[in-house]
């Protein structure tokens, strides 16, 4: 094997996680993380360190739930809870899907006006249908290729916090110990941070996109060992490129935003002033740019995880390597339209695209809950998992990042 071959062999061994991870910095991450550090400055730095190792343990286990009894997180939980059960869970993941939807679609279309102008709403119309078709008519293998490369394209944001010259000792302190008033903003702003980096898509995504590289087949007992180390391994650097860019836009909004007295970022134009020390007057293109990017990655990944989960439940083909010329995937790929149509259609409503992203997080935040305990309990039933339950460390991680999720969302009612 050449060294290029080498090189690059660990790059081909990633997929599900990778993407994952980077869909997780869309629009509403990056308002959020934004709006996290224009508010607190340094003080939230913490939640991006905290949230990791969570983050990572309940995406493995919903890989492993996929990949080990080759259906998805909605096919499982059919078999394993009562219907009413089944379509609340599922009614939550559609109703946070559409929402982030429509914030992302609102947030590209602006970033697109802010930079060539003309008129927003055709932009959403446009975002809406090109991410349709893309999902439609693009080959599933394509496809992925596709997705891995533009995740490259969040590495902007490490770039701004490299060139500005910060104090790393300072940065390191206020990370291990915060200070905080522990009032109701702290806690709305904690609900949506840990909604938008631990979202119920991700779970039905990643589950879903296993059994697509399984072919929806369970896994064979030889490949189980290698195939679970490279799901960790997939799972651990897709997060971990995750909440690197978390951490890099919280800590540019701090020491620009924040600093300069701005602590309630109203506007898009207030955003781009964090990229200016990397992109001078260049700033704006380059927020656009990120933007619209990261926006259509993850798009079709709400939408897919959605038709994943919803031709589960109905019992239809779900795959992206259907072929809808042949009359394959029609109800899957139906509901890929509707839900990302739905969320162009929201863009009508007057929805303020830097408020909408903010509190599609809060409200991913809330609807997770229910959804990882559900995803727990199939993780360690032998009727799902065989042989292959999830051992004492991955359960304690797991339950810990749900048990981590109902207090701040409880936490939110209460004060």
């Amino acid at each position: 094997m050449t060294l290029l071959a080498r090189l690059r062999r660990p790059f081909h061994e990633l997929g599900p996680g990778l993407i994952t991870g980077a869909a997780d910095d869309d629009p509403s991450g990056i308002a959020t993380y934004s709006q996290a550090g224009a508010q607190f400055g340094y003080g939230m730095l913490w939640s991006v360190v905290f949230t990791l190792p969570l983050m990572a343990a309940i995406q493995i286990v919903s890989a492993r739930i996929g990949y080990v009894s080759g259906r998805g997180l909605a096919a499982n939980m059919k078999r394993t809870f009562p219907r009413p059960v089944l379509l609340a869970l599922v009614g939550l993941l559609l109703a946070a899907n559409t929402l982030n939807i429509a914030a992302d679609i609102a947030a590209m279309s602006s970033a697109l006006h802010m930079l060539v102008g003309g008129p927003a709403l055709i932009y959403a119309i446009a975002f809406g249908v090109v991410s349709v078709l893309m999902q439609v008519f693009l080959a599933y293998q394509s496809y992925v290729r596709w997705l891995k490369w533009l995740t490259l394209a969040l590495l902007a944001y490490v770039g701004v916090v490299i060139v500005l010259g910060l104090d790393w000792g300072e940065v390191l302190l206020h990370t291990i110990r915060p200070e905080l008033k522990w009032n109701r903003d702290t806690v709305l702003m904690l609900v949506a941070l840990f909604g938008t980096t631990i979202s119920p898509y991700l779970f039905f995504w990643q589950a879903g996109q296993e059994v697509e590289d399984c072919a929806g087949r369970p896994c064979k007992p030889a490949d189980v060992k290698r195939h679970l180390r490279r799901i960790k391994l997939d799972t651990h650097v897709g997060m971990g490129f995750s909440n690197l860019i978390a951490f890099c836009i919280m800590l540019s909004t701090a020491v620009t935003l924040h600093a300069a007295g701005v602590h309630d970022i109203q506007t898009s134009a207030q955003a781009i002033e964090a990229l200016r020390p990397i992109a001078g007057e260049h700033a704006a293109l380059l927020f656009s740019l990120g933007i619209i990017g990261t926006g259509m990655l993850a798009v079709p990944v709400l939408a897919g995880s959605a038709a994943y989960a919803v031709a589960e439940v109905a019992g239809w083909r779900d795959s992206l390597s259907l072929k809808l010329e042949r009359g394959e995937g029609r109800g899957f790929y139906s509901v890929i339209a509707v839900a990302t149509l739905g969320g162009v259609a929201l863009c009508f409503a007057p929805l303020d695209p830097v408020k909408a992203l903010f509190w599609s997080a809060v409200f991913n935040g809330i609807s997770a809950v229910p959804i990882m305990a559900a995803m727990m309990v199939l993780a360690t039933r032998e009727s799902v998992m065989g042989e292959h339950v999830i051992g004492p460390r991955l359960r304690r991680m797991g339950w810990a990042a749900t048990g981590v999720m109902a207090l701040t969302a409880l936490a939110l009612a209460l004060v």
